[in-house]
């Protein structure tokens, strides 16, 4: 894993990557530079088997201010308005291809929600599967504000199924914020902690989660992504039945069992490249 970037700080630790997104002096807005090392980070992701686990947050007081638009609406070499649709698509595709490549990606993502996520960011914030929020934490779909659609970079998608279609259509249809308390209110976030308490909440769940078979852990985020699109109980119930006959396939399973009847905690092999 590489660790020379220009817009991240990136850590390996006992099979977590802690991954910082690194322009505090602009509230961590999307650059361009920020989008390509975001993109590659997570696009990588779906084939590191040594890597567990995920925490995503942002340097300084908040998370991610959106795109950045004062480096947008500068330049004559990366703008959809300035060369016509066809490079705007493409623009527009390499920010979306993050939240795809976090869905995609079979490691469990916990994302440090401090102040603003607005526009990509709050996004970036949707397409986590476990979010911890502090109490100055907010979030709206910024784009509606400047003229374009709300329903960018996967909002439409995440938010009605995180929250539900009218508080969704109320969020999306104004560009109104919504505020860590309500946020849990709706179980947008797991929880609400101070700021200097984000990182040990995030701990607890990675250790938590570590006690888990690495196959089970990624097998479980895949079956949650499908069981959210389903067409149905049955088709639901098909990927579980898969997975539970994967997973109970392996020497992990017998030393599951064999550590609840003799009450003591459970050890799993290490990860391999098969699971």
């Amino acid at each position: 894993m590489r660790t020379d970037f220009e817009t991240l700080k990136v850590k390996l630790e006992n099979e977590t990557l802690w991954v910082t997104l690194n322009r505090p002096e602009r509230l961590n807005a999307l650059s361009r530079a920020l989008v390509e090392e975001l993109r590659g980070i997570f696009v990588d992701l779906y084939w590191r088997h040594d890597i567990r686990t995920v925490v995503l947050q942002g340097a300084g007081d908040n998370f991610c201010a959106g795109l950045d638009l004062k480096e947008t609406s500068g330049s004559n070499n990366d703008s959809g308005v300035r060369r016509g649709p066809g490079a705007g698509l493409v623009s527009q595709r390499k920010i979306s291809e993050i939240v795809i490549a976090m869905r995609r990606c079979p490691q469990p993502i916990i994302s440090l929600w401090n102040g603003s996520a607005a526009g990509g960011g709050f996004a970036i914030m949707l397409a986590s599967d476990v979010r911890i929020a502090t109490p100055t934490a907010r979030g709206n779909a910024a784009f509606i504000k400047i003229g374009l659609s709300a329903c960018d970079i996967g909002v439409s998608y995440f938010l009605p199924r995180l929250v539900g279609a009218s508080v969704a259509s109320e969020l999306m249809l104004t560009g109104r914020f919504i505020h860590a308390d309500k946020a849990a209110t709706l179980g947008l976030v797991s929880k609400i902690v101070a700021p200097d308490q984000l990182e040990a909440e995030a701990r607890q769940l990675l250790s938590e989660m570590h006690a888990t078979t690495p196959l089970g852990l990624r097998l479980t985020k895949e079956c949650l992504n499908f069981s959210i699109d389903a067409a149905g109980l049955e088709a639901a119930i098909a990927m579980e039945d898969r997975n539970q006959i994967l997973a109970g396939s392996g020497e992990d399973f017998g030393e599951g069992v064999r550590a609840f009847l003799e009450k003591r905690p459970p050890v799993y092999g290490p990860a391999k490249a098969g699971g």
